[in-house]
């Protein structure tokens, strides 16, 4: 059993047991969230594909960690003109542990 979840802007192919890193949500850690965007539910055979979301379903997680991803450097440059700009970003994420999928 999967399911697709809308959380951040961002879709995630879920399945049970599952640790994902998603952006950035305002839970403590250990603490049970629920996860109510959810656009598809595949059990076997069964998919149940929303329009836009699915009616009743839904995913609970528990949130297993706080952290900061990679660095990624920006580097801007225009030709002979000496110009340059470098500039760095770390993106915060929330690590999840999907419980289950409630149809």
């Amino acid at each position: 059993m999967y399911a697709v979840v809308k959380t951040g802007g961002k879709q995630y192919k879920v399945v049970v047991g599952q640790k994902l890193k998603v952006e950035q949500i305002t839970a403590d850690i250990d603490s049970q969230i629920v996860l109510n965007e959810v656009l598809m539910v595949a059990d076997g055979e069964t998919v149940v594909i929303g329009a836009p979301l699915v009616a009743g379903a839904s995913i609970s997680a528990t949130v297993v960690t706080h952290g900061r991803g990679d660095k990624v450097t920006i580097f801007k440059m225009r030709r002979r003109k000496h110009y340059q700009r470098h500039q760095g970003h770390r993106q915060n994420y929330t690590e999840l542990r999907i419980d289950a999928i409630v149809k």
